[in-house]
């Protein structure tokens, strides 16, 4: 629905009212807190470990859940197939990470850490460490402690409706 434009023109389009204002809905909260941390974040794991974001994401997880395949560190590290294909050639390119051919997936490869790809990897969770407390900061522990069994219980509740499995 339109209303007449008083200085003449088109006319203005009404602006509809939602019972939550958008600035104030989970998701949109949720989203910015992502965008915000994800912006210090990055500048962290640059200067810490010279990678960006999404490698720097994809090394963690390597670390926490090797050996896996490139399917599984999609998932494990929260990036799309093509990205973590991308970040694992990377790594791999950077001598921080192996690849070989997949025992029981001839067509699949296995992704393990040289070396190099642990020591930094070390250094990459500290990084984490330190940015998930400034996060945090700003909470209690009490708060802290509700807040890890929330996100748990959300994050639990959000892959069963996405139909993953945990």
């Amino acid at each position: 629905m339109s209303h007449a434009n008083p200085a003449g023109g088109a006319p203005r389009a009404r602006r509809r009212r939602s019972p939550t204002p958008l600035g104030e809905s989970f998701t949109h909260r949720l989203h910015t807190l992502q965008k915000l941390t994800d912006k210090v974040t990055q500048a962290a794991y640059l200067e810490a470990t010279g990678l960006p974001l999404g490698e720097g994401r994809c090394l963690a997880a390597v670390g926490a859940f090797a050996p896996l395949s490139v399917k599984d560190l999609a998932r494990m590290a929260n990036v799309d197939k093509a990205q973590a294909s991308r970040a694992a050639q990377t790594l791999v390119d950077k001598g921080l990470v192996s690849k070989t051919v997949s025992a029981t997936d001839a067509r699949g490869v296995v992704l393990r850490f040289t070396p190099a790809g642990e020591a930094l990897w070390h250094r990459l969770m500290a990084v984490v460490q330190a940015r998930n407390d400034e996060i945090v900061a700003c909470l209690s522990a009490a708060e802290r402690a509700q807040l890890a069994e929330l996100l748990a219980r959300l994050v639990e509740h959000a892959r069963a409706v996405a139909g993953e499995k945990t």
